[in-house]
């Protein structure tokens, strides 16, 4: 992530904008989920959105090589400008087996995704933000990240700035992040439930009255 922020800090630079940087996850039991990155900034000027959009941060090409691992999958990825509100866009959609295959991601290379076990029955996740060097006159301030997690359990302990149910949220200016900051949550994993009995006794009747009627209808 830090490596995509530089890029637009030095688009921000050249063509006036805002960016925000939102990712949001999905933590299931078994350590496994999916991950949508989000991550748009303002033009003042229509004539600059064919630029913005032939920056590496904005090439679907570049975006890949930087979210591609052997570990995870990339569902999707898109590029596009939003005249309604004069943004530029970038969607990343993945799939990982396991928190940890993130680190495998060259853009999320300093990012320290850690899930490990806690007390009894209790998993630990983390995740570290790294600082990003403003300069250039560039006000940290008007940035934003935000860190949404659907976390698929019971949660014990959090740093997160927003909970609401199971959904956590971490977010930030440039200027909050300062040197960097780690964002946890300790919970206690939902049980993955066995298909219950009924289930199957439903379909075996199922599929006897398909079978049945299939039988009957060659007699007739």
């Amino acid at each position: 992530m830090k490596k995509i922020l530089s890029f637009c800090f030095l688009s921000v630079i050249l063509i006036t904008g805002c960016l925000n940087y939102t990712q949001n996850t999905v933590i299931y039991p078994d350590g496994s989920g999916e991950m949508q990155i989000n991550y748009w900034m303002k033009y003042s000027d229509s004539s600059s959105v064919s630029t913005i959009l032939n920056l590496e941060i904005f090439n679907p090409d570049s975006i890949r090589k930087e979210f591609s691992s052997g570990f995870t999958t990339i569902k999707n990825i898109t590029a596009y400008s939003d005249s309604t509100d004069s943004t530029v866009h970038a969607n990343i959609d993945i799939k990982f087996s396991h928190v940890d295959s993130l680190n495998t991601i060259k853009a999320f290379s300093q990012s320290k995704f850690l899930l490990e076990d806690g007390a009894s029955g209790q998993k630990i996740f983390s995740q570290f933000i790294p600082p990003v060097a403003t300069g250039f006159g560039i006000e940290g301030s008007k940035y934003r990240v935000t860190y949404n997690y659907n976390i698929r359990g019971e949660i014990i302990t959090h740093n997160a700035t927003n909970k609401s149910g199971n959904n956590l949220t971490w977010s930030y200016s440039l200027d909050e992040i300062g040197r960097g900051k780690t964002i946890s949550v300790t919970f206690k994993p939902y049980k993955l439930k066995e298909t219950p009995m009924w289930i199957y006794i439903l379909a075996g009747s199922v599929l006897l009255m398909v079978i049945f009627f299939l039988i009957k209808k060659r007699k007739d």
